[in-house]
């Protein structure tokens, strides 16, 4: 039976969120039932696809990527796919229309296995929408269950928090990046070296984001609005931590938040939500 295949297909993209994300985990089981299936979805094919193009070196990620994008495109016509990851994210795509944002997105993937450097602000910002703001985008139209009213009116907000969130990533990453991937994102950057006051730069930028999509947070739907606030609350946290941090300590490994800081992250943001403090 295809709904039996669908089900398992789902089960496949919610162990690829919590094998590869507790934080985004944990804000999708604060979804509500009724949408949880679809973040798991989305989240599961971007994941692959950004696994395919950073962590598979020593296989040809050209060939890889290719056929995962020509699976996916099959699947589209086909209305399934074998591989169970975009077998689940295709029926998300046909019920919420995100054929253009997933094109987007597989792009600016398929550029990592070719560009290095964003040496301009018009090409980092290009990156950082196909890369992050239209993963943004597409939860949003799973939230407002395509209400286009509401869409128009939050997604500004939605892609300001995909912007946040990557730009956050690849500070705390900046290390393995530039070391492992051989990859430079940030355009004021010299030389590629990441000082003090670059990075304060940089924070500032991601304050500006992360105020405008708060804007939006606080008016999502509420099956979805403690889940993405949850979300919101890790990532400045971690901003927080990188703050503090001097730019040599960033250089040298990465910056985390222990479980024991998420557990009361979780709880303080609970009571806050619950009062309507948030």
């Amino acid at each position: 039976m295809k709904q039996l295949f669908d089900s398992s297909s789902l089960k496949c993209s919610k162990i690829v969120t919590n094998a590869y994300s507790t934080s985004f985990s944990l804000g999708i089981k604060l979804f509500a039932p009724s949408i949880r299936p679809h973040i798991y979805a989305i989240y599961g094919f971007v994941r692959y696809a950004d696994e395919i193009v950073d962590s598979f070196e020593a296989y040809n990620q050209k060939e890889l990527f290719h056929d995962f994008v020509e699976d996916y495109k099959k699947s589209l016509d086909r209305k399934i796919s074998l591989n169970p990851i975009i077998n689940a994210f295709q029926e998300v795509v046909h019920n919420y229309n995100l054929h253009t944002y997933a094109d987007d997105f597989l792009k600016r993937m398929e550029a990592d296995l070719y560009v290095t450097d964003y040496t301009t602000k018009e090409a980092y910002e290009n990156y950082i929408y196909g890369s992050a703001d239209v993963v943004g985008l597409m939860c949003l139209r799973v939230f407002v269950n395509n209400d286009e009213a509401k869409f128009n009116a939050l997604k500004d907000s939605a892609r300001h928090l995909g912007s946040a969130f990557q730009k956050i990533n690849f500070l705390r990453d900046i290390k393995d990046d530039m070391e492992q991937l051989g990859r430079s994102y940030f355009p004021n950057l010299s030389n590629n070296i990441l000082n003090n006051a670059t990075k304060e730069e940089i924070i500032d930028d991601i304050n500006i984001d992360l105020k405008k999509a708060y804007k939006g947070i606080v008016q999502l739907p509420l099956e979805s609005r403690f889940g993405v606030y949850i979300a919101y609350r890790y990532y400045l946290k971690l901003l927080k931590k990188l703050k503090k941090a001097d730019s040599e300590k960033i250089l040298s490994g990465r910056i985390r938040i222990s479980n024991g800081l998420k557990v009361f992250i979780l709880t303080k943001s609970y009571i806050r939500y619950k009062l309507n403090f948030f």
